[in-house]
């Protein structure tokens, strides 16, 4: 290598460096964002479409879905100690357990925007809350429930804890919806998002309450989950199911009449709304925070009427 060489060399080496230094500088600049999940459900995929959108829109932050496959209040401990340990600059968290989280909560909200979705702690110093008024979507519910049974009956609900304000609040809608009727609710069980107990749970209550007129799973994966245990059961048809979300099995049971209707929720404005409204905030605008601090996104109720318009949507949504 000649001298002349030498010298277009070195320069052209130290502005490579420059560049390569400068993209990763502004690589670790970027805030992240993050959405911790309760639960591993189709419902979350769909929020992380919305999560997508936000990214596309914004493409100067990193923007995470963070899926807790435990499903426990300690789960989503150890995965905010993560977030906070990388510094993150704002969390939308599905709680898991309120009354027992509010220390925690405080804790992350203290170091970042913190954002409750789908289940709130409004006894924690979160900014704010956006999903679904669970007391009135429990009423929905309800409503379903007196539509299926006109004459009455028992009923057993569902959940994977009543440590969940969104279960509390559903279970709640449920028993204002029946007050003064003949529907009788003979239990709420639970089953801390193991599948196999909540299995165990329907399969029980179908032996102990032979006469039992309706089931109602009240989180994504235990309305399919009701729905393999009535057919296993060779009650498909006459036991009832309400349930709630749009897992793919339970848009299956409505369409084949095995379950009654389920209320959805709009899980992809969750993601959506969760990272937008993050990054208004890290900007300075919190204009977007209604009064009460609550953000509410409607609730639907599909039945075999509008199943096939919704499922059709649903699996544009779904694809990647």
């Amino acid at each position: 290598m000649n001298g002349s060489m030498k010298k277009l060399l070195v320069p052209l080496l130290a502005t490579a460096a420059l560049a390569m230094a400068t993209g990763m500088a502004q690589a670790q600049q970027k805030k992240t964002i993050a959405l911790v999940t309760n639960v591993a459900a189709d419902f979350w995929t769909i929020a992380g479409r919305g999560l997508e959108k936000a990214q596309k829109e914004h493409p100067d932050y990193n923007i995470e879905l963070i899926v807790t496959n435990e499903g426990t209040a300690a789960g989503q401990r150890r995965e905010l100690d993560d977030l906070l340990v990388r510094g993150v600059a704002g969390i939308s968290i599905s709680v898991d357990d309120a009354p027992h989280a509010t220390e925690q909560l405080n804790k992350v909200a203290a170091k970042t925007v913190l954002i409750t979705t789908d289940s709130d702690a409004p006894q924690s110093n979160r900014l704010a809350y956006i999903g679904t008024d669970n007391v009135a979507a429990g009423r929905q519910a309800g409503e379903e429930i007196k539509k299926a049974l006109p004459n009455g009956g028992k009923i057993a609900l569902f959940v994977g804890t009543m440590d969940a304000d969104n279960a509390r609040e559903r279970v709640q809608g449920i028993k204002d919806a029946i007050a003064g009727t003949k529907v009788e609710l003979v239990d709420v069980f639970t089953d801390q998002v193991d599948f196999a107990k909540a299995k165990a749970n329907m399969e029980n209550v179908l032996v102990k309450y032979p006469d039992i007129a309706l089931l109602s799973g009240l989180w994504s994966y235990e309305t399919p989950l009701i729905y393999d245990a009535v057919k296993a059961a060779g009650k498909a048809g006459k036991v009832k199911i309400v349930g709630f979300d749009e897992d793919q099995r339970t848009l299956r049971g409505i369409s084949d009449g095995t379950i009654e209707s389920t209320v959805v929720q709009q899980p992809y404005e969750f993601g959506y709304l969760s990272a937008t409204n993050i990054i208004k905030t890290l900007n300075g605008d919190k204009s977007w925070i209604p009064p009460g601090g609550k953000l509410i996104v409607p609730t639907q109720v599909i039945s075999k009427s509008n199943v096939a318009d919704f499922t059709a949507n649903l699996k544009g949504l779904l694809k990647k």
